[in-house]
């Protein structure tokens, strides 16, 4: 078998191990980040559900269920940068899309919520 009848076979794997290597590349980055962005008044927003939320946060941050994101908008000032979590990344990487969509310039997903501890 040669490298590109594999790559060919396995490239949904190799995709998949991709994908997950920049998810924990970038929250490694974005937990370095985290004194800086405190300086600069960083708002942090948890859109776990709120019975997630209420069985363990992180101090300071901000409950917004991701299903609710978009009609809260108003609520997360454009000035200053947004930091979101949520249980593994995931809710929060879509939560930092909706946001960005929606003319938010400085948005960083650290992941899960306990990296903010």
């Amino acid at each position: 078998m040669t490298i590109v009848n594999m790559f060919e076979q396995y490239w949904p794997f190799l995709a998949l191990a991709l994908w997950f290597a920049y998810k924990w590349w970038n929250s490694k980055r974005v937990v370095a980040m985290l004194p800086d962005l405190k300086k600069e008044g960083a708002l942090f927003v948890d859109v776990r559900s709120p019975a997630e939320f209420a069985n363990g946060r992180a101090e300071g941050t901000v409950n917004i269920p991701l299903p609710e994101l978009g009609s809260r908008l108003a609520e997360i000032p454009k000035s200053a940068p947004v930091v979101l979590c949520c249980a593994s990344g995931s809710r929060s990487g879509m939560a930092k899309l909706l946001l960005m969509k929606n003319g938010y310039a400085k948005v960083y997903n650290v992941g899960a919520w306990t990296k903010l501890l």
